[in-house]
């Protein structure tokens, strides 16, 4: 005997439309040398360039929050995917940098969208949150739970960056990259899986917090560099295979690999590691800086609107961040 629920076509999840926005400010790291200098900070293009691939990032405005920068990617996103801003029944902003502790920066930027009624909320998981954001709007679609949903990934890491410190302060960038995920009958994301370790929580934090109107701890960004990239690089391939793995597919299967812009060492290393050609890895790193959330979808907008990435090609996705958290996505775009 067949049932109604035997005829039910299984439900998948599809990017329909990217989307990004940097703030205006750009800085090189020429520009950003000379600022440091008039605080006796010493470095150099030379010497950012040597260790990390990155010459240039963005820095929003002091009257820019991270909903002002999602407001544009996610208009751009829903503009791609010919989609009204009132279909939308999900949104997921993750970020490091909220606009404030509550509400949400996704209840924020709700309302800058003009709509209401729809799930809103944050997801914190440093630099691997858009990819904790897009597996958990997956999820959603294909259970029923949501038809069309914005991931954004936004970021004012300006805002917490200690500038007496060369060693962090020239990485990072302000940013933000937005997808709108529909309902599909045919597979858009193939696999994904998400991982955290909290062992590591010290190697990269922002330990500071708020209490009776004050700022209790250190408010700016710590990381211990070389524990970061040791535990990277080991991780970032694991997950890849285990994606792969999933989804039925070898390293072969991969067109494009889009990790999460920290630093081009990290990013050709986990490409060689997969056995995959450097011209097969998306970098914006080089002008975008760590974007930390929004530094993945930031890179997949750019290589979509530049042709780099083509409609039916099949991409990874990896993040690793704070926390310490990493996981990986394939999707057919």
């Amino acid at each position: 005997m067949t049932t109604s629920s035997s005829l039910t076509a299984p439900r998948y999840s599809r990017i329909l439309g990217t989307g990004s926005y940097l703030p205006e400010q750009r800085l090189t790291n020429a520009e950003l040398a000379a600022q440091l200098a008039r605080d006796g900070v010493e470095t150099s293009d030379e010497w950012i360039v040597e260790r990390t691939g990155i010459r240039a990032r963005h820095f929003a405005a002091p009257d820019q929050t991270s909903s002002d920068l999602a407001l544009p990617a996610a208009r751009a996103a829903l503009e791609a995917a010919g989609v009204a801003a009132e279909e939308i029944d999900l949104i997921i902003v993750a970020t490091s940098t909220p606009d404030m502790v509550f509400p949400s920066t996704a209840c924020l930027l709700q309302q800058k969208l003009g709509i209401a009624g729809c799930a809103a909320f944050d997801v914190q998981a440093v630099c691997s949150g858009f990819v904790y954001g897009l597996t958990v709007a997956d999820a959603m679609i294909k259970s029923g739970a949501a038809s069309k949903a914005l991931v954004i990934g936004a970021e004012t890491f300006s805002r917490i960056l200690d500038f007496k410190d060369r060693t962090t302060c020239v990485l990072f960038g302000d940013g933000a990259g937005a997808v709108v995920l529909g309902a599909s009958e045919t597979p858009g994301i193939l696999a994904s899986q998400l991982h955290a370790d909290g062992r590591h929580v010290d190697i990269l934090c922002t330990p500071g917090t708020v209490s009776g109107g004050q700022v209790l701890g250190h408010p700016l960004l710590k990381m211990d560099g070389q524990a970061v990239f040791k535990l990277a690089v080991g991780v970032l391939e694991k997950v890849a295979r285990a994606v792969l793995e999933k989804a039925s597919k070898t390293d072969a299967d991969i067109d494009w690999l889009i990790p999460h812009q920290a630093n081009i060492r990290i990013m050709q290393g986990t490409a060689k590691k997969l056995k995959l050609p450097l011209e097969k890895l998306v970098v914006t790193v080089d002008q975008h800086g760590n974007t930390s959330a929004a530094s993945i979808p930031l890179a997949l907008d750019a290589a979509v609107r530049s042709g780099q990435i083509k409609k039916g090609e099949t991409v990874m996705l990896e993040g690793v961040g704070g926390g310490f958290t990493w996981g990986a996505v394939l999707l057919d775009l």
